[in-house]
């Protein structure tokens, strides 16, 4: 009775695996699949970022260079290759604000600049990042002589929280030189009281330039 009872259980398993065997040979071929599928694409990414940092440390040693040829073609090199090869991290978005900086301050080019911040601006994540690149753009758009550009990039932003006094003292900047003097007066106002227990002395005599109160 013993053996019969072994007989059938052996033919019972053996049944269930007619059925049910190539569904779990599956199930755990997918599952092998999914865990060393998932540590390559870790593998990847870790490899993806030690390569972006590596560039990234070449594009400082690069600025700490002596001002030239090399150093300019170095600068626009490296901060090419991290966009095109390393677009998703942070170290493109950091690099292109490198070279956005270095053109408009040693190269005297705010076009150039507002272009590398336009794409930085793209990649960055929402936040406070995004809104900080995107008040350095429109800097770089009114300084290329491009002031509705520059309020409308600013404008685009509708809560630039811990920015706002930076926000408004720069729309101020532009509505005055497009000679719109009352909206100057209240966006000024308005950088005024955003600033709060850190007032501006360049805006306070920005204000008093424009008789505008600080009760304004």
């Amino acid at each position: 009775m013993e053996l019969r009872t072994e007989e059938e259980q052996i033919a019972a398993i053996k049944d269930w695996w007619k059925r049910n065997g190539s569904a779990l040979l599956i199930g755990i071929g997918a599952a092998l699949a999914i865990v060393f599928g998932w540590q390559a694409w870790q593998n990847h990414q870790a490899a993806e970022r030690s390569a972006a940092a590596s560039q990234y440390q070449q594009l400082l040693g690069a600025l700490n260079q002596q001002a030239g040829d090399e150093r300019e073609k170095t600068i626009e090199f490296v901060t090419k290759e991290l966009q095109d090869e390393y677009s998703d991290s942070a170290y493109a978005v950091y690099g292109t604000l490198i070279l956005a900086s270095h053109q408009f301050s040693e190269k005297n080019d705010p076009k150039a600049a507002a272009e590398s911040l336009k794409w930085a601006r793209e990649h960055a994540a929402k936040g406070p990042l995004n809104i900080m690149i995107t008040e350095r753009m429109a800097q770089a758009q009114f300084a290329a002589d491009q002031a509705d550009a520059a309020l409308e990039t600013l404008r685009s932003i509708k809560d630039p929280g811990a920015y706002k006094a930076l926000y408004a003292e720069l729309e101020g900047d532009i509505l005055r030189s497009q000679g719109d003097l009352e909206g100057a007066r209240k966006a000024y106002a308005a950088a005024n009281d955003a600033a709060g227990d850190a007032p501006n002395p360049l805006l306070r005599l920005k204000m008093a330039d424009m008789a505008v109160g600080e009760d304004a």
